[in-house]
């Protein structure tokens, strides 16, 4: 596990390994969570990179039935 300090403007550096596993980049958008008393970055991807992601996804039982009935 990683530990960081808050800097006095409260900005966190986040480790190399880190930086490195999820491929973050200097300059990057990050969603910033508060969950459960704690902090969650998220890495801001374009949706682009998302495309295909759900391939084979069984979708059974997902649409409502009057959604099913339209032409």
């Amino acid at each position: 596990m990683e530990s960081v300090t808050v800097s006095t403007k409260y900005q966190v550096v986040i480790p190399l390994k880190i930086r490195k596993l999820l491929g973050v980049k200097a300059g990057q958008k990050m969603h910033v969570i508060a969950y459960d008393n704690r902090v969650v970055l998220i890495p801001v991807r374009p949706i682009q990179e998302a495309r295909g992601s759900l391939k084979g996804m069984n979708t059974d039982g997902f649409r409502e039935e009057e959604d099913e009935a339209r032409p």
